[in-house]
């Protein structure tokens, strides 16, 4: 019999990693913790996490603490905190730990991997969820669903089986695709569009629900990833558009992208990750990335011009 995941750690209290933090908590008030440091530990413990107006009091470990290892590490940080997070996470993970990031974009798992071993890693994306954070307030209207697994899952092992498991038990919808490297490029592909797009234009899920002119603009940023997926000897289709129209058309009009609320509320973007890294593989691949290039600019901007307000210049 499979030993069942007990205890999960959530590194990132943005508002994916507070949305299913505190849907594991009210399976298991014991089964969850926070890590943090310096004063997101001393706001986290004080203040908890409110979810859809709840109050959720879960417990934050220091990364320093010594306590036994998680079962389960759940990486949920924006990329530019990714390195400060394979380092807090240290203490957590144990020779027995499962390590699943949710993170946006296509690197998370091996700059993991590269410290703790890839076989700790399982590959995932959260699709469909609309989580949004103000302040420690978090709301959302859509759980969505986690696709994840290993590399390949011809079959199911024991681990990806626990996750399942733990998910099952927890409410939180899942599917372990047969190709994650492929999903991985998929969810790429969708957060290069929406994301980018919704920054650029300010513009909540309702606008590319109703308006040509803004779908366009997400889907040829989509298209020149498609293109240098091949290049990378992944097929990405118009069957794989169409299911994000699906995702898309069910989103809460309502809901922003978390590059939108990172722009609204003036913080550093994750414009890297996707502009940035398109950009730098159409120059490996020799495959021209105009939109992209535009985006780059536009959102690099936007950061500017709060770095320039703040400054008072």
């Amino acid at each position: 019999m499979t030993p069942s995941i007990r205890t999960i750690s959530v590194i990132g209290h943005g508002a994916m990693g507070s949305a299913y933090a505190s849907i594991f908590y009210s399976m298991d008030g014991n089964c969850v913790s926070f890590v943090a440091g310096g004063e997101r530990f001393n706001r986290l413990r004080r203040d908890g996490v409110n979810v859809n107006g709840k109050h959720y009091p879960i417990p934050v470990l220091r990364p320093e603490d010594r306590s036994p290892p998680a079962d389960l590490v759940i990486v949920a940080v924006k990329h530019h905190h990714l390195e400060a997070a394979i380092r807090d996470m240290e203490n957590r993970v144990g020779g027995k730990t499962t390590i699943l990031s949710v993170m946006n974009g296509i690197e998370s798992e091996e700059r993991i991997g590269a410290l703790y071993g890839i076989d700790a890693v399982l590959y995932a994306v959260a699709v469909g969820i609309d989580a949004v954070r103000v302040g420690n307030r978090v709301s959302y209207a859509n759980r969505g669903k986690i696709l994840f697994g290993e590399a390949k899952n011809l079959f199911l092992t024991e681990r990806v089986k626990r996750v399942q498991a733990l998910f099952d038990r927890a409410g939180i919808a899942h599917e372990t695709p047969s190709d994650m490297v492929r999903t991985l490029w998929w969810k790429f592909m969708i957060n290069v569009g929406i994301n980018q797009a919704s920054a650029a234009l300010r513009a909540p899920y309702s606008v590319f629900q109703t308006s040509q002119e803004a779908r366009e603009l997400m889907i040829s940023a989509m298209r020149e990833v498609m293109v240098l997926a091949d290049k990378a000897n992944v097929h990405l289709s118009e069957t794989d558009l169409a299911q994000w129209y699906t995702i898309l058309a069910n989103l809460n009009p309502l809901g922003k992208t978390s590059m939108l609320q990172d722009v609204e509320a003036g913080r550093k973007t994750e414009v890297e990750m996707f502009a940035g890294k398109v950009i730098e593989l159409g120059r490996r691949y020799n495959v021209p990335t105009p939109v992209n290039e535009r985006l780059h600019v536009l959102i690099k901007e936007i950061e500017g011009s709060y770095e320039r307000a703040r400054g008072g210049t």
